[in-house]
Parts: structure tokens; sequence; C-alpha cells
């Protein structure tokens, strides 16, 4: 089941291939990569998920994966049985062209324990010793 988090994303088309971070919550969904930013609805049915999402240029240069426009409607179809999601993309803008693409959840790390003792002072002199060399 896709739950709500932050996804690294990776997806590809014929035509090239990116990476991005993608956040979902509440129905909601939005991200950014290094050439758009995108944001959208999605239903989740189970192990299975759809979204809509629209995607703008923030930083000119290389073309998008989609080789079209700029900005872009996308309808997605995916599957998540775990932590790890697939899915298929279109748009209506680039007819044909097929994404596919990959999220993983991005895990909480546990925050460190707490010291209960103290640390000792420090002491140079408790430091190993280099070996003396001849000139």
């Amino acid at each position: 089941m896709l739950k709500d988090g932050t996804y690294a994303a990776w997806y590809k088309t014929p035509l090239d291939q990116g990476t991005g971070i993608v956040h979902i919550a509440d129905g909601q969904i939005w991200g950014c990569d290094s050439l758009m930013t995108y944001h959208g609805s999605c239903k989740v049915d189970g192990d299975r998920f759809t979204a809509t999402v629209s995607t703008k240029r923030h930083t000119d240069g290389r073309a998008t994966v989609f080789g079209v426009d700029d900005e872009l409607t996308l309808n997605i179809e995916g599957n998540c049985p775990g932590k790890v999601a697939t899915y298929t993309a279109t748009a209506a803008q680039a007819p044909g062209m097929i994404l596919q693409g990959t999220l993983i959840l991005t895990e909480q790390q546990a925050p460190a324990p707490e010291r209960t003792g103290q640390m000792p002072p420090f002491n140079p002199d408790k430091l190993p010793k280099l070996p003396k060399r001849s000139r």
C-alpha cells in the first residue's frame, strides 16, 4: 500500500531518465527534480494507486524525459505491495510516450540514544605516537 511519506523517485522514457523526490500525504502528491516541480492528487486502493500530476519547469536547460512541453499533465497508474512502488505514466501532450518509474519509501532514522555517562576528558598524551624517522 502506498503510504504517506517521502519517496525517492526514479523514472525513464525511451528518450531519457531522471530522479527526484516525491511527497505523498492526505491524497496529495508533490515533489521536484532537477528541472521540474510537480503536484497533484492520488488515490490508493489496496496495493494499487492512481494519480494525476501537473508539471512545471523551474530550471532552464536540457529537455524533459518526454522531450516536449515543459508543462504536462501525467496520468499515473501503479502498484505498491510494500515499501517500493512501480508505476507507468502517460501525458496527452506526448502521445504514445510511456514513462516507467519506481518510488522507494524513505525510512526515518531512529534518534540516537542519549548518552548516560560522561565523556572522559581529552588527554593528548594518550594518543598513539608515530615512529621516529631518521633523516
